[in-house]
């Protein structure tokens, strides 16, 4: 599953864009100084979210929405279309195929 197929699942399971997500994760005082395990147990107790998808997000309240690109237009499973990830809902994703 791509990096980019973890955040369409979670707005799926949420109802929530992954932006909007992060927006109430840095109101609960999270950002990137903040650990991955209080997130985690976070996002599990609030949105059921598991931890393959919890970290997902950790990576983009800690980091941002750049991620590496290694997988970007590879073959792979986790291939990406993009370096940057796209917060803002899957319907409204200009990188969608």
């Amino acid at each position: 599953m791509s990096f980019q197929a973890y955040l369409d699942t979670i707005e799926k399971k949420t109802g929530l864009t992954p932006r909007q997500l992060v927006d109430i994760a840095t109101e609960k005082g999270f950002g990137p100084d903040s650990k991955a395990t209080p997130i985690i147990e976070w996002l599990a107790a609030d949105y059921g979210l598991g931890r393959g998808h919890a970290m997902a997000l950790v990576h983009v309240i800690t980091k941002g929405p750049q991620i590496p690109t290694k997988h970007v237009g590879t073959d792979g499973v986790h291939r990406d279309e993009s370096d940057t990830l796209w917060l803002d809902g899957a319907a409204t994703n200009p990188n969608r195929t």
